[in-house]
């Protein structure tokens, strides 16, 4: 994916953010939040906004776990798989 790409998905999911923020102000999303990197901060890297996709993603899944457990769990597990893959490929660069 493309640097525009993945910034437009990381929008895209923190709209979602926002919105679950709305429904359930208990939700702190304490990982991305610990990030510091939010869509419209252009100037940072094409993996810095890669690894804030799959640290949100995983943080989203982990809300959704409400509404439906067993696939959420499951997409929960595979960003957090992501999210470490993208850590690793940012640490040896």
């Amino acid at each position: 994916m493309h640097k525009e790409e993945l910034i437009n998905l990381h929008q895209m999911l923190y709209e979602v953010k926002i919105y679950f923020e709305g429904l359930n102000p208990d939700l702190k999303f304490l990982q991305y939040n610990a990030l510091k990197i939010t869509p419209s901060q252009q100037h940072k890297s094409k993996m810095e906004h890669k690894y804030a996709i799959f640290v949100l993603g995983n943080e989203i899944a982990n809300a959704m776990k409400e509404v439906d457990y067993s696939s959420s769990s499951r997409i929960s597990a595979r960003m957090k798989e992501l999210a470490e893959r993208t850590l690793k490929e940012m640490d040896e660069s």
